[in-house]
């Protein structure tokens, strides 16, 4: 380990820890406190003196930033509290290490409860709670934060759950801390495959819209139970938002929505509630961004505050185009496919195998990776950290 650099002091309210102390939190980093890994670093559980338990997340490497904007970046995310985000409590530089010190939340993710093998079945209650509170965080994050925070990887490995299936997102504003420097096609990317924005492949920029569709994904895991992109198929192959979106303008013309919703939920779901669900993923996943909803919008469609007609805005739903018009979209359908192949070959150009690597790459904070919806079998470590943690 490089020595201890003296903290850097430039009055601001985040907790600053030392390497030791987080060392000794962590019984000094042991495996048996790992919560997961991934394309960020690693995380930990730790507990603190005063008896507060805590998830340090170890940040790899070469973000290439300086202490002072590491610290800015730091105090920016730190000064936002939400009920529905999970908090950052401190912080900690030793020479060229960078460590992350946020609240434990002690009832995994939404993928572990949704995908993970074994597990029973997540009702329809539980789902719409887990939606209206991650939408409600993400809202926050986008309209009432000073600059605006993008999340850039919202997936369902990184909404945490209470013990009482309260929705909280975390890593927000981590992948700006943290910028890749090889590549915008990162493993980390690749990772989150299935929850990117087309616009992504044409633009290279993640707005908030591109988290508006990322969260219209999600909602379409909680509708289907189905994963992003399904490790049977390869990335040529659909994605669940390719292979949604016509059943979801089906479902929301003739109300019926047997072919979308998840078979395990046996049709125990109030109607009213699943068709805000698939008018608020279906206005998400829009191909341009301009015609997504902002999160506020989708919040009141959750909550009855809006009709279904005015989170449209007179677009049809699925589609980009205003029912006025003269039939022509900003960004079509034909240049979304166009987009998307070359989004997916630039993927596959920087593999050395077409096999799928779906969100378990990423479960940094994501804790005890499930393993695939087709049936995979789980790792060594992940049964081991599943026995550890009272699975």
């Amino acid at each position: 380990m490089p020595p201890l650099s003296p903290a850097m002091s430039l009055g601001f309210a985040t907790s600053t820890f030392s390497y030791d102390e987080l060392a000794m939190a962590t019984d000094a980093f042991s495996e048996a406190n790992l919560l997961g890994q991934g394309g960020f670093g690693y995380v930990y559980k730790g507990v603190l003196p005063n008896g507060k338990e805590v998830a340090v997340k170890q940040l790899k490497a070469g973000s290439g930033q300086g202490e002072r904007e590491f610290q800015a970046e730091v105090e920016i995310i730190s000064r936002v509290h939400h009920k529905h985000l999970v908090s950052l409590v401190g912080y900690c530089i030793t020479g060229s290490q960078r460590m992350l010190v946020y609240e434990y939340v002690p009832n995994n993710t939404m993928e572990f409860h949704l995908h993970g093998k074994g597990r029973p079945t997540m009702d329809w209650s539980t789902r719409l709670r887990i939606a209206l509170g991650s939408a409600k965080g993400l809202a926050y994050l986008h309209e009432d934060c000073h600059p605006k925070i993008i999340h850039r990887d919202i997936k369902a490995a990184n909404i945490l759950l209470d013990f009482h299936f309260e929705a909280m997102v975390a890593d927000f504003g981590l992948a700006k801390l943290c910028s890749d420097v090889d590549t915008h096609i990162s493993t980390r990317v690749m990772g989150t495959f299935g929850y990117l924005a087309p616009e992504y492949a044409s633009s290279g920029k993640l707005t908030h819209k591109s988290d508006v569709f990322s969260f219209g994904v999600v909602l379409l895991e909680l509708i289907t139970g189905r994963r992003p992109v399904n490790s049977s198929q390869s990335y040529a192959d659909d994605s669940l938002v390719d292979w949604a979106r016509p059943l979801l303008t089906q479902a929301l013309e003739d109300g019926n929505f047997d072919t979308l919703v998840d078979p395990q939920l046996q049709r125990d779901y109030r109607p009213n509630e699943m068709a805000r669900m698939v008018a608020c993923a279906a206005a998400c996943v829009r191909h341009s961004a301009r015609c997504r909803p902002q999160m506020s919008q989708v919040v009141r469609a959750f909550e009855g505050d809006v009709s279904l007609s005015d989170l449209n805005e007179g677009i049809k739903p699925g589609h980009n185009t205003v029912y006025s018009s003269r039939g022509i979209s900003d960004y079509d359908t034909s240049q979304y496919n166009e987009d998307m192949k070359k989004f997916r070959k630039m993927v596959l150009g920087t593999r050395e195998d077409g096999s799928n690597e779906n969100s378990a790459l990423t479960n940094e904070y994501g804790l005890y990776p499930s393993s695939s919806s087709s049936g995979g079998q789980q790792t060594t470590r992940e049964m081991e950290m599943g026995k550890m943690c009272g699975r």
